[in-house]
């Protein structure tokens, strides 16, 4: 891996300008730039949040649809350019949809991580701030998505917060216990 961040990690809430922020992390890098699409268009309102993505970014970008198999996307994709990962949220829902328990494909995602060359920009969702669910299905999803974001920021060279459209950088930070 080459001394400049190369893992990067932006969380924030709904609506919190991760995407645009992850977009601009991705910028700084030289050379090709992959979008790596995690959401299916099950329906016309996400089919219209992926044209609103699709046209912000423009057209230097190459787009990969990987709404499982992320792992593989960056390992097939790695030496391509940087990749934009958008987002983990979706890819957790995608597999915990389909029934699959995401710890193994968390594990193997942040081991692919650890072995990239090219620069990897990952977006999540910042859950947790709220209520605890009603439900056990809901504190699951939870559960789940709290532990992959730890997993990830871990590996992450650089983990940012977006809030109300402001970055914040979490990592690296002086003091870290």
């Amino acid at each position: 891996m080459s001394s400049d961040p190369c893992i990067t990690l932006v969380t924030g809430g709904a609506r919190s300008g991760k995407s645009a922020l992850a977009e601009s992390i991705a910028a700084r890098h030289e050379g090709a730039r992959i979008y790596i699409a995690t959401a299916e268009a099950r329906d016309d309102e996400m089919t219209q949040r992926i044209g609103l993505h699709r046209d912000r970014r423009g057209s230097g970008w190459r787009t990969v649809e990987e709404p499982r198999d992320l792992a593989g996307a960056l390992a097939r994709t790695d030496g391509q350019g940087a990749r934009l990962v958008d987002c983990l949220t979706l890819w957790l829902s995608n597999l915990m949809a389909d029934g699959d328990d995401p710890g193994p494909r968390i594990r193997r995602l942040c081991e692919v991580l650890g072995t990239q060359d090219s620069p990897v920009v990952l977006v999540t969702n910042e859950l947790g701030l709220g209520i605890v669910p009603e439900n056990a299905l809901a504190r699951r999803f939870r559960d789940e998505h709290g532990w992959m974001n730890q997993a990830v920021a871990r590996v992450a060279d650089e983990v940012w917060m977006a809030v109300s459209g402001l970055p914040l950088c979490l990592k690296p930070q002086r003091g870290t216990p």
